[in-house]
């Protein structure tokens, strides 16, 4: 990635020099989300709109188009064939956005309260959204009802699929794990194995267990299967001192299944699960950074940089709020997998 662009400046914001999406969002950052077929990037806001850039190999982004919610909008995710965007949020709702085509977005499912995380699951061919009414719902978009409404024990925090594996985190920190094979029952439950509220999850690539992120600084790799308890484990991230962050977002790498986690302290870092190393720190930037995604092929890590209300409304101005959204080009020496040194512990 020697040809992505080129860097003048450095600011508070961005001590690691990446390359800032230009005219980001207006509030708050919520979500990012990359197509699967090409770099097209999708953000959600505060400020109630989804907008898409199309970046760059040099770097740059050029805005494409633009949607708004009546409230903020949290959660976005792309169609599979790269056609659709698909967003929910404070408004209750759920929107297909035909982009490619240049369509008008339309409402494809509703629920009671807000809609925190969607997702599509192309093998069924539905839609599925986790929300604070405690449900998840699978809506075929032509129709006006919800194909199947799933009861959760709480509200939806956090959802993450890769088919036929849902994991879905709720408040109270239970973990409930579905077979969508057999939508209609849940696979698993269990009790987060850690001891704080759960801000994001994301299940492995080989579909065999999942990362659950706390606000407390810290993640655990937990496995499914009985059988394989025992390489279950957590690790602390995202502290400074004293000082403990939440832990906003996990994102795998889609090619070496190494991953990155995003946090309140303003930092990205990249991690191998299997030799329980972290492969790259990068350096903190002056905001939380509440979201992050690699595209398609794992050569850029977007990542947002804006106030993500950690530390309440008291330390939120917003006339001098700044939001960003910054493209990391990433480097095979910080997301590809290590060979675990016989003396290294746990880091």
């Amino acid at each position: 990635m020697a040809t992505f662009g080129t860097v003048t400046t450095t600011q508070q914001h961005n001590p690691n020099k990446s390359f800032e999406v230009v005219s980001p969002p207006t509030d708050g950052i919520s979500s990012l989300s990359f197509s699967s077929k090409a770099n097209y990037l999708v953000a959600s806001s505060w400020d109630n709109q989804v907008r898409c850039w199309e970046i760059q190999s040099n770097g740059g982004s050029v805005p494409k188009a633009a949607i708004s919610h009546d409230h903020p909008v949290l959660c976005t995710a792309w169609k599979d064939d790269g056609s659709t965007v698909f967003s929910a949020g404070c408004d209750k709702q759920a929107k297909m956005w035909p982009i490619l085509s240049g369509g008008q977005p339309v409402q494809v499912g509703m629920h009671d309260a807000p809609i925190k995380d969607i997702a599509w699951v192309p093998e069924m061919n539905l839609l599925v959204t986790g929300s604070w009414d405690k449900t998840v719902k699978y809506w075929d978009t032509r129709q006006q009802n919800p194909a199947h409404t799933q009861q959760l024990p709480e509200r939806c925090y956090a959802m993450s699929v890769r088919h036929p594996l849902m994991v879905v985190a709720t408040a109270d920190r239970n973990i409930v794990v579905y077979n969508l094979a057999n939508p209609q029952t849940e696979f698993k439950r269990i009790l987060s194995p850690l001891k704080y509220q759960t801000r994001c999850v994301a299940t492995f690539p080989d579909k065999q267990g999942f990362l659950v992120g706390s606000i407390e600084g810290r993640v655990a790799v937990q496995h499914i299967d009985e059988a394989q308890q025992s390489k279950n484990f957590t690790f602390k991230c995202h502290r400074d001192n004293n000082d403990i962050y939440a832990v906003n977002a996990i994102s795998f790498h889609p090619v070496h299944a190494t991953f990155a986690t995003s946090g309140s302290d303003g930092a990205y870092n990249f991690w191998d699960k299997d030799s329980r190393q972290r492969l790259k720190a990068l350096q903190r930037c002056n905001q939380p950074i509440p979201c992050s995604a690699f595209n398609h092929d794992g050569t850029i890590f977007a990542y947002a940089v804006s106030y993500d209300w950690s530390k309440g409304a008291e330390n939120h101005t917003p006339a001098q709020a700044q939001n960003f959204i910054l493209l990391h080009p990433t480097q095979d020496t910080e997301v590809k997998a290590k060979a675990r040194l016989a003396t290294s512990g746990r880091k």
